[in-house]
């Protein structure tokens, strides 16, 4: 190794241990004032959505700018480190247009409020509990335990169904009922289950059922509650296992698809 390459490297020692220890620093400075807007922002009460896209923005800037501080401290002129940001700039802004997109879709998505944590949620064709909105990325959990991270671009262009918006959801059933059964005595049972479900509310409609139609092979009974949001699911199945219960117990046939075939007498048919 010669002299001079050794004495270049004596040289930049004191810049490389400057850059590592800011480069610490930032790390440090990055953990405090996070920190500090964590505790801000729960004295301040702020919605947890825009809590966690803050920190993850703030998370990325911090880095960045300690960076270019590194950089500067190495002694790399600060005009080659702006035309190489530009460059790379303008060569990840034609390469990352989606990724971009996502950042801009986020800001959309915070600004607008669809969505926010712990709404169940529907994105297209994807649903569950909304667990995180990051810089990129709007994270659904659903209920048998998969994360599906969905692009905020996709979803700022996508419809959203937010069903737990409100407190409280209508829940629809359609019960069938054979012809031959007593369709009020069915009524009556299906009130009864109702009036004992805890989870059904008064407002802000009572519950109706009635009958909506009459079908090839069955009398198709229309049951309408209100429920609270966060019990929609649970109500909904514990509502269908107790009315099936009673109508067995009550002798109500729920009837299956049947076809009746009617041959002619002069037809014969070979065995």
């Amino acid at each position: 190794m010669s002299e001079k390459l050794i004495n270049h490297i004596q040289e930049l020692v004191p810049e490389l241990i400057a850059a590592i220890i800011i480069f610490i620093g930032g790390h440090i400075i990055m953990r405090v004032t996070l920190s500090i807007m964590k505790r801000t922002m729960n004295l301040k009460h702020v919605d947890i959505t825009v809590h966690k896209f803050l920190m993850s923005v703030t998370r990325a800037v911090i880095m960045i700018l300690t960076i270019i501080i590194c950089l500067s401290v190495l002694k790399v002129p600060m005009a080659s480190i702006i035309a190489a940001i530009s460059a790379a700039g303008l060569a990840i802004g034609l390469a990352l247009q989606n990724s971009l997109s996502n950042i801009a879709g986020g800001f959309i998505i915070l600004f607008t409020k669809p969505l926010k944590y712990g709404d169940y949620v529907k994105i297209g064709s994807d649903e569950g509990t909304v667990e995180a909105i990051s810089i990129l990325y709007t994270v659904l959990k659903t209920v048998d335990g998969k994360v599906i991270f969905i692009p905020n671009g996709n979803v700022s262009k996508s419809s959203i169904v937010n069903m737990t918006k409100d407190d409280k959801r209508l829940l629809v059933h359609k019960f069938q009922i054979s012809y031959s059964d007593d369709y009020h005595k069915a009524k009556e049972i299906i009130r009864g289950v109702l009036i004992n479900e805890k989870y059904v509310l008064d407002k802000p409609e009572a519950p109706i059922v009635c009958m909506s139609a009459h079908n090839e092979s069955s009398v198709e009974i229309l049951v309408k509650v209100w429920i609270p949001s966060e019990k929609y699911l649970f109500a909904k199945s514990d509502i269908l296992e107790k009315v099936t219960d009673a109508f067995n117990v009550n002798g109500i046939t729920i009837p299956f698809k049947q076809i009746d075939l009617h041959i002619p007498e002069d037809i014969a048919i070979h065995k």
